[in-house]
């Protein structure tokens, strides 16, 4: 039985994460799975954008992780899914950003989104109300998790 890696797309918080010594050893576990084809890496340039600023090691993750990982484009169906969002009034405006990452990842049809944010992403109240705004725009549901709930333990 051939074995597919799990399609997922990582935010910016994730290759953040790594700077961050809350979220670092999750973080870099996530992206050694990676590596070794656990995971199917999806990112955006939404995520690439917001990485200019961040710190060199950070960037340079990102800039190894995408050779072997697929950049979606913002896409007009992201645009119109994360305008959707927008006025299911799941996130305000304000927070746009968030629900165009969820947008992509939906579009590209990832298995799973990880993320480190809890306010507008990975939040208990606000992953059924994605799920349910793609149910209506004809998408699938896309499971929204922290990297410490995807990454593989050794038994």
């Amino acid at each position: 039985m051939i074995k597919h890696a799990l399609r997922v797309y990582a935010d910016t918080s994730v290759f953040g994460g790594i700077g961050d010594s809350e979220y670092e050893q999750a973080s870099r576990t996530f992206f050694d799975q990676v590596r070794n084809a656990r995971f199917e890496l999806v990112t955006s340039a939404v995520v690439q954008n917001e990485i200019e600023s961040a710190p060199d090691q950070v960037r340079e993750l990102f800039d190894e992780m995408l050779a072997g990982g697929e950049m979606v484009p913002v896409s007009e169906q992201a645009l119109q899914l994360q305008k959707a969002y927008l006025e299911s009034k799941i996130v305000t405006p304000q927070w746009a950003a968030d629900a165009l990452h969820v947008a992509l990842a939906t579009v590209s049809q990832c298995a799973v989104i990880v993320s480190w944010n809890f306010r507008h992403i990975v939040h208990f109240k606000k992953i059924p109300l994605y799920n349910a705004v793609n149910t209506v725009n004809g998408y699938t549901e896309i499971a929204i998790h922290s990297p410490l709930e995807v990454i593989g333990y050794e038994e």
